[in-house]
């Protein structure tokens, strides 16, 4: 197979989603904000070595999402040396993702109103906010509070709180009249 990598812009200045034409991580993702963080992820790791601007990874499905330091640098400067090695790591067939932790809650176990706001947080927020190269993930709720957790380009993006208060809040406080508040908990 033939590996192709674009680039789609995100909601996100410092965030660049890189994506493939081949599933580098079904089902699962991962988020690192730091080098530090990186674990049983060898294409981060091998992303954070190669380039000193990476500030964070997010990966996901067919695409890794990379967050850079400084708005100072401009994605101009650094986008096609890392389409190239991107597409070298996969073609070469080196290893994504050694093993992956579950990254939210599990609906087993999840009492019939958590299971309720994991759907509606599952089926009509996650497909959009993975447009935007990150993620969503239901963290707890208690007493109508909703606490989730923002991954990829969606951490300390400038529009996430928006999209958190007047859409993600207003679209569970209509699926699941239980909810009166959405707030997202910092890693």
């Amino acid at each position: 197979m033939i590996i192709e990598i674009y680039t789609e812009y995100t909601p996100n200045p410092e965030s660049l989603k890189f994506v493939a034409n081949k599933m580098l991580l079904a089902g699962n993702s991962v988020d690192f904000r730091d080098a530090s963080q990186v674990k049983d992820a060898p294409l981060a790791e091998a992303l954070f070595q190669q380039f000193a601007f990476v500030k964070g990874i997010f990966i996901s499905n067919n695409f890794v999402t990379i967050t850079k330091n400084s708005a100072e640098q401009e994605w101009i400067e650094f986008v096609p040396e890392v389409k190239l090695f991107i597409k070298q790591y996969l073609t070469d067939g080196k290893p994504v993702v050694d093993a992956v932790a579950a990254t939210e809650k599990a609906t087993e176990g999840a009492n019939e109103l958590e299971s309720k706001i994991i759907s509606v947080l599952n089926t009509y927020v996650r497909p959009a906010v993975e447009a935007d190269g990150g993620n969503i993930t239901f963290k707890s709720y208690n007493e109508g509070i909703v606490t989730v957790m923002m991954q990829g380009s969606c951490s300390g993006c400038p529009s996430s709180t928006l999209t958190l208060k007047s859409g993600i809040e207003g679209l569970l406080k209509r699926m699941v009249p239980e909810v009166t508040e959405v707030v997202a908990e910092a890693e």
